[in-house]
């Protein structure tokens, strides 16, 4: 799965819910009824940060994501964004 651009705006699909577990998180596509698990905490909190910054890169600095990770979590975020988990935000 290619990795997002991490200079646009994402954010959850309004139909996602996101469940905080020991080892991360679940997340829950309630229109394609997909499951994923997050385990990584660090990734849990770019996902919830999306929302309120600019752009993806954004998320992943007010996360402290090592500038050495942003590929890793692009990734990580474009195998969300393939699935449906993850939107572009438009103005």
């Amino acid at each position: 799965m290619p990795a997002i651009d991490l200079d646009r705006a994402w954010d959850l699909h309004p139909q996602v819910s996101v469940r905080p577990e020991p080892f991360g998180a679940l997340l829950y596509h309630f229109g394609t009824r997909k499951l994923s698990f997050l385990k990584d905490r660090r990734l849990l909190e770019v996902v919830r940060g999306l929302r309120d910054a600019p752009t993806a890169r954004d998320a992943c600095t007010a996360a402290d994501v090592p500038a050495s990770d942003l590929p890793r979590y692009g990734a990580a975020l474009g195998a969300l964004a393939g699935s449906s988990m993850l939107v572009e935000r438009t103005p």
